[in-house]
Parts: C-alpha cells; sequence; structure tokens
C-alpha cells in the first residue's frame, strides 16, 4: 500500500480547484431566469402555416381560376359584394394583435463561511434582479378579388401594413 503524503503545492492546488468550482456555481446561480423578452416572445408567438399572409396570397391566387378554387386556399371571405355590372366582388379583411409580456427575475443569496460575525460564523451575501417588457402591435390584410361574369378571378389587389 502506498502512503501519500500532502505537500504545501498539493494544498494550493486544491484551494484553487474549489475556488474555481465556486465561482462557476455563482456565475451560474446570476444567470439563471435571465431570458430577454425576444426569448419569451418566440415561445408565445403564433406562426400557424394556416394564417393568411401576402405571401400566400401571391403563390395561390391567379387570374382565371374559380370561386370554389379560390376558397380553397384562402377561406370564406369576410364581405361578399357586386360591382356596377352586378359581378363578384370577394373582400378578405383581416386584422391581427400580436401581445407579448416577458419578465425575468434571477440572483443568488450566498452565506460565505468563516468571514466576521455573521450569522454562523459568516457574511450573508444576497442579490438580485428583475426585468420585463411588453410590446402590442398590429398587422392589417386586405385582399379584394374580382370575379367576371363566368364566376372567374379577373382581378385581384392586396393590402398590408403593420403597426
Amino acid at each position: 500500500m502506498i502512503n501519500r503524503v500532502f505537500m504545501k503545492g498539493d494544498t494550493k492546488m486544491l484551494n484553487k480547484r474549489r475556488s474555481f468550482s465556486f465561482l462557476a456555481i455563482l456565475t451560474a446561480a446570476l444567470l439563471s431566469g435571465c431570458q430577454s423578452a425576444a426569448f419569451h416572445r418566440a415561445d408565445v408567438q403564433d406562426n400557424s402555416t394556416d394564417r393568411m399572409t401576402v405571401g400566400k396570397v401571391q403563390k395561390e391566387i391567379r387570374v382565371g381560376m374559380s370561386g370554389a378554387d379560390v376558397a380553397q386556399a384562402l377561406g370564406s371571405p369576410n364581405i361578399v359584394s357586386t360591382d356596377e355590372e352586378r359581378r363578384e366582388v370577394w373582400i378578405y379583411d383581416k386584422i391581427a394583435t400580436d401581445r407579448a409580456y416577458s419578465s425575468s427575475s434571477g440572483g443568488v443569496n450566498a452565506l460565505i463561511l468563516g468571514f466576521g460575525g455573521g450569522a454562523a460564523g459568516g457574511v450573508g451575501v444576497g442579490g438580485g434582479s428583475s426585468a420585463g417588457a411588453s410590446s402590442t402591435s398590429q398587422r392589417t390584410l386586405t385582399v379584394i378579388i374580382k370575379f367576371d361574369k363566368d364566376g372567374k378571378v379577373r382581378d385581384f389587389a392586396y393590402h398590408t401594413s403593420r403597426f
């Protein structure tokens, strides 16, 4: 059996490892809970693939397609009207409000033993932080589809805004 005798250098190495471990744990505790509002917004944002967008209108709607094809691509219109020649006009008017709220809090409470006259012979160290953000935006999309006398798309237009 080999007995190892600790040298003065071994103790210094052990203390350095303990200090490094303590700093790593302290840093992790300080950073825990610190997530940005953008991170939280990504969790709550609706990115549905069936949502009507300008890109979907540009991709799906073509002059000459039937009303049934338009309804299959975009769904039912909000408004159905006729023009001065009694031809159908479909209007899709979509308004969406995006609201996101995010808050994070984090901190550290530690008791460093062996220094001074605090509770249990140590010094208490505490710290904490809290952050929050909110955002509201609206977007609109209006699509107007005009049909000819045979019920085929003769023209379409769209307008979008975001504020």
